[in-house]
Formats: C-alpha cells, structure tokens, sequence
C-alpha cells in the first residue's frame, strides 16, 4: 500500500514597508521573495507601492482575504520557488500600518491546533532612517494647526513665553539625571520649534518651513566644523572653540564684542556671556563702579567666569540645596 507524503503547507510572507520612505525603495530580499511568489495579494487598490511592483512586473491581486482563506492559498499545488508540490508562497503587502485582522485571525488559527499553519514570516521591505519619527511630528503639526481651535491662533509673540518655559524644564531634568523626563522636555522643546516654524510658514512676505531651518543649521554646523567637515585639524576642545570664534566673527561682522549677547536672559548669565567676550577679545575693561547688591553680583559673576565656573548654574545648584534645606525643616515641624 503506498503512502502519500503529507502536503507541506507552504509560506505566507507578510511585507512591510516604512511609510516614511519613498514608494519602491525596497530591499533585495524583499523584491527576490516577491518576484519569486506564486501570489501577491493587497487589499488596498490605491497602496503606494503598486505602481512600482506592476512596474517591475509583480502581479499583484487586489482583494481581501480571510485568515482561512490565506491559508487554503498556501496549501497544494505546485510552488514557482520550489517547482514541486511543496505549498505556495503567498505575498501580502498589508495597508497602512498593517492589516491587524489578518494577523489576528492567523494569529487565532496558529493558536487552535486544529489547522496545519504555512510558514510564517515578517519580511521588512524597508526601514525608517534615523529621525523618520520628525516627518511624522511635521504631519501631526500640520493637522494641529489647520485643525484644533488654539493652535490655529497662535503665533510666535504668543509662544514666545512657553518657550522660556520649555528650555527652563529642559535645564531642570538634566539637573535632576531624570532620563524619562529629560527625554519628554527635549521633546517639549522640540515641539515649540516645529510650531514656530509652522506658523512662519504662513507668513505672506516671508515665508519659511521647517526644512528651511533644518537647512540653515546644516550649513551653520558644516561651515563652523572646518576641522570636521574640512581640511583644518583640531586636537583639543579649546581648538574647536578657537575655529567657532574665528568662524562666527567672520560671519557676523560685529562692531562690538556685545552684538549678539540677549539682554533677555538671566542676570548672571547675562554678566557672565559680557565677561567671556571681554575676556576673549581681549580686552581690559574694568568693571563699572558702584555701590548696591547688583553690582556686588556683577564682581562675582565676572570672577566666576574667569575661574572656568559658569554662575548660574552654580546658584541654581545652591538654590536647590536651600530648597532640600527647606523641606527637611517643614519635615521637623
């Protein structure tokens, strides 16, 4: 009596492909396994990547199919891959960001023991480069705006303040060595300069997008790392500083050591900033005279600078000593 060899149940191939890559940049795996297949299946008629796999001759078939169904697919018949009755491999290129019934129900059918699965395989068509994740804050940004009621009124006198916010939380994460939340306040910051750009990108005179200001720190950096990006060396830290001051006074042109420094920030930075420029340049300039706590301050900042020690930090440290001092004597009471 012979025995007829049990039926191998063949493959089912689920490919992904990034939605942050262009259409049709797939890998070499990918495109073998889909030239290669008995069946390529879509349920999505307008999926970006059919024009390019009919282009390269992959015959693709659209409808929806069942997990059941998917498997029958694969079972019997001759396989192109193999040339024997193996099983089928069957293709699916899922819609979106995948088809989660399909896998579901292949999912339930792998897990009832009554069905003899296909083999079974994730195979990556394409893969996000690093920062992909910023083309999708661009696109949330955009519907923001266009769509929620306080986004769509902002502009940038009126985030100016949350920006100071922002950079302030930011400092006090890194203070605290809060990796959670230093990683959420860099994207707070991050977010107010998506939103500024997106608001400048409505401007009639004006306008510029984020891919406007990402362009103009690339070159920024670029021209600013000879050392890096150029035929200049630099060993040491104190090198490359050197090279970013040469570069920026060339570039801005200033007639004083003084352009450019925000009045806006904190006072002992502020004082600090005007020391180092003072210091760098080389200048001898005494401090100016006068009586009071500002002054007094002044003489300190400007001493700290000189030392290497920058005073805002060290009096934010010390605050946050006074501020434990604090709540270990509420503690007490």
């Amino acid at each position: 009596m012979t025995t007829e060899a049990p039926v191998a149940p063949g493959r089912i191939v689920l490919l992904t492909a990034s939605h942050r890559v262009a259409p049709g940049l797939l890998s070499w795996p990918a495109w073998q396994t889909l030239h290669a297949a008995d069946r390529v299946l879509c349920a999505d008629g307008a999926h970006p990547q059919l024009p390019y796999l009919r282009e390269a001759g992959v015959a693709v078939e659209i409808t929806a199919i069942t997990a059941q169904e998917l498997v029958d697919a694969c079972a019997g018949g001759t396989s192109r891959a193999e040339g024997s009755g193996g099983g089928r491999t069957v293709v699916v290129v899922p819609s979106g960001e995948g088809d989660t019934a399909l896998t579901d129900g292949l999912a339930r059918l792998a897990g009832s023991g009554r069905v003899q699965m296909p083999d079974l395989e994730l195979l990556p068509g394409s893969y996000d480069l690093p920062g992909a994740r910023l083309l999708d804050l661009v696109q949330v940004m955009d519907r923001i705006r266009a769509e929620c009621p306080w986004s769509s009124t902002q502009t940038h006198k009126g985030l100016a303040k949350y920006g100071i916010e922002e950079a302030y939380e930011l400092v006090e994460a890194i203070e605290d060595g809060d990796r959670d939340e230093l990683r959420e306040e860099l994207g707070d910051v991050l977010l107010q300069v998506i939103f500024h750009a997106r608001i400048a990108q409505e401007d009639e005179d004006e306008p510029f997008s984020i891919d406007d200001v990402a362009g103009t720190i690339v070159e920024k950096l670029i021209h600013r790392h000879p050392h890096v990006f150029g035929d200049e060396h630099a060993e040491t830290p104190e090198d490359v500083k050197e090279h970013w001051l040469r570069t920026k006074a060339i570039e801005k042109q200033r007639d004083s050591v003084t352009d450019g420094v925000p009045l806006g920030q904190p006072g002992l930075a502020l004082a600090a900033k005007l020391a180092g420029r003072v210091r760098t340049a080389g200048l001898d300039v005494p401090l100016p005279a006068g009586r009071g706590t500002g002054y007094e301050l002044l003489a300190l900042a400007v001493r700290a600078e000189e030392s290497g020690t920058d005073p805002e930090a060290a009096l934010r440290a010390a605050a946050r000593a006074y501020r434990d001092a604090i709540r270990a004597a509420e503690g007490q009471e």
